[in-house]
């Protein structure tokens, strides 16, 4: 008797699918973790739309707190979705950039708005 490998739509053809519980190195889960807390698709939006300084992104979300948008920057800085560049002058700046892993973000945050609606 063959083992016949079947084809569910949605489901990658990877072993890690397979998960009886989830695993910190299982790709959607890594995806979730990057996604945490409130905000951070938003954060995400605004550097999707183009590289953003601090001042900028407090000023097109202005209800995100300084304190949350710290957060969430620095999480998203250690996660290789961002880089932080300090621009020299006065008052020294510093800008956003999504890295090319963080712009394959775009089409996942499409995905579920598209869900979601």
């Amino acid at each position: 008797m063959t083992h016949q490998t079947v084809s569910h739509p949605g489901l990658p053809d990877d072993p890690r699918a397979d998960a009886a519980e989830p695993t910190p190195s299982c790709p959607v889960e890594i995806t979730l973790d990057v996604l945490r807390g409130r905000w951070t698709t938003l954060v995400i939006r605004e550097l999707l739309r183009g590289d953003r300084s601090y001042s900028e992104l407090r000023q097109a979300l202005p209800a995100l707190s300084d304190k949350v948008l710290a957060d969430r920057l620095s999480h998203l800085v250690q996660a290789g979705v961002l880089e932080r560049e300090r621009k020299a002058g006065w008052p020294p700046r510093t800008q956003y950039t999504l890295t090319p892993q963080g712009r394959r973000l775009g089409p996942v945050l499409q995905a579920l708005w598209d869900w979601g609606s």
